[in-house]
């Protein structure tokens, strides 16, 4: 595993970015791994930026420099453009879209030429499709769960949600993730 894994969360205020970094910072340090983060800009406002930054392993800083993170996930898709900076060359993107519209052709040649891997789920529709249209970030969670190439694997999301999710919440949000991975595995 490279030392430290860096992770770039965005999204907007109410989607539940914190959950999502809470969930990932919790299954990294269940696997004894070194946890470090920061959220920044505007969380407390619902509807603003919100962004998080989740370092797993040794790191001596929270914040996560301009082209040093491993993985981006965005819940809004502006909120991935305008966080595409962060991603070093190679890294990976997952983002709550529909893909039949993006990239756009300015996003589509950045991500070539910077050798980025990025991946779209409607994660929004699946989770009012489930009745939680606030969990799409779960859905965006099994997605990435099901292509194996994080630090964090399904089943270990899966137990950490089940320990931390709030009791009334706990089996939407599993299947919410369930779902999300499935359509992934679908995809392989």
């Amino acid at each position: 595993m490279m030392n430290p894994i860096n992770i770039i969360l965005g999204g907007l205020g109410g989607q539940g970015i914190l959950f999502m970094t809470r969930v990932l910072a919790q299954a990294a340090l269940d696997r004894g791994l070194n946890v470090i983060g920061a959220e920044t800009h505007g969380m407390a406002q619902r509807g603003g930026s919100v962004i998080s930054h989740l370092r797993l392993g040794e790191g001596r800083s929270s914040l996560i420099r301009t082209g040093t993170a491993h993985f981006l996930f965005s819940l809004d898709e502006n909120q991935g453009y305008r966080n595409l900076p962060f991603l070093c060359k190679g890294g990976k993107m997952y983002v709550n879209a529909d893909a039949d519209h993006i990239p756009t052709d300015e996003v589509r040649e950045f991500l070539k030429k910077r050798e980025i891997i990025h991946r779209y789920i409607p994660a929004a529709a699946i989770a009012l499709e489930l009745g939680a249209p606030r969990s799409s970030n779960l859905a965006l969670l099994g997605y990435f769960a099901a292509f194996a190439d994080g630090p964090i694997s399904y089943e270990e999301l899966k137990m950490t949600i089940d320990k931390i999710s709030p009791e009334r919440f706990k089996d939407v949000n599993l299947k919410i993730l369930e779902v999300g991975y499935r359509k992934g595995m679908n995809l392989q």
